[in-house]
């Protein structure tokens, strides 16, 4: 049985579907940075305290919201050991390790074209600073 490609639509149908969330998530400060850390562990799992060091600058508390939200979309999940005191760990699911294919490929894509994005910047730049000297 032969399998139908199924054509994406168009970015601008989407403004205002349910999945923008999570568009506008990805796109956040901190959730590819989170996401980023579980992967490069090496049992992709990690306890609070780990993911809040090796993520310079954010807080206990955006930390926390963004697990939640995470764990909410199925990109990790959250397990609770009874122990004193409560040890947490955070996992990456099947989802959020899929997740990571599209992302690696836009973060190629950036190593790539980094340079013509920096001399394109460069241009703006110095036409901006040009008319507001003229």
């Amino acid at each position: 049985m032969r399998r139908q490609r199924v054509e994406p639509a168009p970015l601008t149908a989407h403004h205002d579907c349910e999945f923008r969330e999570v568009l506008d998530r990805v796109g956040d400060k901190w959730t590819l940075l989170v996401i980023a850390m579980l992967e490069q562990r090496p049992a992709r799992r990690a306890r609070f305290s780990e993911l809040k060091r090796s993520i310079p600058g954010i807080s206990q508390r955006m930390l926390t919201a963004t697990l939640r939200r995470l764990e909410r979309d199925g990109l990790l999940t959250r397990d609770v050991y009874a122990e004193v005191p409560p040890r947490v760990e955070y996992e990456l699911t099947a989802l959020g390790k899929r997740f990571m294919q599209p992302v690696r490929a836009l973060v190629e894509w950036l190593q790539v074209n980094w340079s013509a994005i920096r001399a394109a910047r460069d241009r703006f730049d110095r036409r901006s600073q040009n008319r507001k000297a003229s």
